[in-house]
């Protein structure tokens, strides 16, 4: 309910106002503390000098932004870049071929970046995962596969497989875990997409082209199997219109971004202010809730850029890769919450929708999320934060489901129905808050630490109640509700869409017989 009827706007006003104003505040908190803190000797570590131009340190807490943006920028813009010129060339000359031809760039990079010891480790792994591929038996390929997936992420198997690297350089680590667990979800995509090809199978030389597209090889995202090979394989490579126009936008956008978020950590430490327990609990509540919440824009922001900057690559090979994942302010449902559209996707395809159908029956959706969450820790690499986070995150699932399910029944439902759509939108906007923020806590212990989230959980419920929880939970509210008329003017977009599309010839074929 909810989606034709708007609120009024003098209410949606009130709901961006107090949104902003509350961002604000909690914002200036934030860079008090840093401002007052920087010279702290928890900071040494982690709060570096910055851009000259500001006269202020830099919070350089996340390896991985420093390392794609700052550290091997270079490297990684010369492989790309590589990949960029090399392809173009080559579809233009053949673009029959240039899936083959992506493959053997990207075999030949791996083998220049990693050394012949890695390329063969990686190809033992593609060999006898298309091996079982062939015996078309589904159940067989998820223990093959989530097999050879424990070997690169549980002792022993994992350090032994890495001695055969030869070498040693920074990147290093992370470009073997990277590159063989992005490996193992690729083949076990052939793999079961090989189940269901009715006729015959795909070849060993599939598997090696799909996995060796080099922009998705070490940090992916992940593109299924059947959409890879559908779009690589088509020799028709004329562009829709303004097409270049978009991927040319979105590349300065993805800069643009990259520059504010730069910007940004030289004011607000909100990486490296959650390290130090003892800086937080002098904190004030909204403070706490500010660092949980921005901490979680950053990672969606940091994921939407890297893989953004990946998908520009694949754009311009005349692919169309997984989408950046949904902004963390726009999710108040455990269903939509996720940071890597691909693994998403991957899991939805082969394991959560396979497995949960339409997600209306509790029982099988217990199963679904419980196998879901169960091949994520293995793919994150069980540790305890990692078991803590997938317990929580699939008890946020279920329970969406559950309760749900109970308000569905009469005489909730009908109550809803009497009350009229606002009011029922309402109400669904507090359980949204009250859902949002649970999304936040259950993500944050493993983005920072279980401590933290312990910290900010008490804070905001039990010694800050009531002033704190219900100031925090308005706020929430009113942004829950912006989102929600974002989605009911997006559904009427949709239906106007689809309503000026006209009736293929096989629906009016339809409608007739009918």
């Amino acid at each position: 309910m909810g989606l034709k009827t708007a609120l009024p706007k003098l209410e949606l006003y009130l709901y961006t106002a107090v949104l902003y104003l509350a961002i604000l505040w909690a914002g200036s908190w934030i860079w008090e503390a840093s401002s007052e803190n920087m010279n702290r000797k928890v900071f040494k570590k982690s709060v570096k000098p910055g851009w000259h131009y500001f006269g202020r340190k830099m919070d350089v807490a996340d390896f991985e932004w420093v390392m794609w943006f700052t550290t091997f920028r270079n490297h990684i813009l010369f492989a790309l870049a590589g990949h960029v010129i090399f392809a173009k060339l080559c579809s233009l000359i053949s673009p029959r071929r240039r899936s083959l031809i992506y493959g053997l760039y990207g075999g030949l990079a791996v083998l220049v970046s990693m050394g012949w010891s890695f390329l063969a480790l990686v190809l033992s792994h593609c060999f006898i995962l298309y091996s079982v591929a062939l015996v078309k038996r589904k159940w067989i390929v998820f223990i093959a596969g989530l097999a050879s997936l424990a070997t690169f992420k549980m002792e022993p198997f994992n350090s032994w497989q890495e001695g055969f690297v030869i070498g040693s350089f920074d990147l290093q680590d992370i470009l073997f875990y990277g590159g063989s667990g992005f490996t193992i979800m690729r083949c076990m995509s052939f793999a079961l997409e090989n189940c269901e090809k009715k006729d015959g199978n795909y070849s060993f030389l599939d598997l090696l082209k799909y996995n060796f597209y080099l922009p998705f090889f070490y940090f992916g995202p992940i593109q299924t199997f059947d959409q890879y090979h559908d779009q690589a394989n088509n020799p028709n490579l004329t562009r829709k219109q303004r097409e270049m126009w978009n991927i040319t936008t979105k590349a300065l956008l993805h800069l643009g971004v990259i520059l504010l978020v730069d910007v940004f950590f030289h004011y607000l430490y909100i990486l490296t202010i959650p390290n130090d327990i003892k800086l937080v609990k002098q904190l004030s509540d909204w403070s706490l809730a500010g660092l949980a919440y921005s901490n979680l824009v950053y990672d969606w922001v940091k994921s939407a850029v890297m893989f953004g900057v990946i998908n520009t690559v694949a754009r311009l090979d005349h692919l169309d890769p997984p989408q950046p994942p949904k902004c963390i302010t726009m999710l108040y449902v455990f269903a939509e919450t996720h940071f890597d559209r691909g693994i998403n996707d991957w899991l939805c395809k082969y394991v959560y929708d396979y497995i949960g159908g339409s997600h209306t029956n509790i029982f099988k959706e217990l199963v679904a999320t419980l196998c879901t969450f169960g091949i994520t820790t293995l793919w994150l690499g069980p540790c305890d934060v990692v078991y803590i986070w997938s317990f929580y995150n699939c008890l946020g699932l279920n329970l969406e489901l559950w309760v749900a399910t109970f308000f569905s029944l009469p005489p909730f439902s009908t109550i809803e129905h009497a009350m009229g759509e606002a009011m029922s939108r309402r109400i669904r906007g507090i359980f949204g808050a009250v859902n949002f923020w649970t999304i936040v806590l259950y993500n944050v212990l493993a983005l920072n630490s279980v401590e933290f989230a312990k910290l900010v959980g008490k804070r905001l419920i039990v010694q800050g109640f009531p002033q704190s929880t219900l100031s925090v939970l308005f706020v929430t509210y009113c942004g829950v509700q912006l989102v929600k008329e974002r989605e009911r003017k997006q559904a009427l977009m949709d239906e106007l869409e689809q309503a000026a599309v006209p009736p293929t010839p096989e629906e009016v074929g339809k409608e007739k017989t009918e």
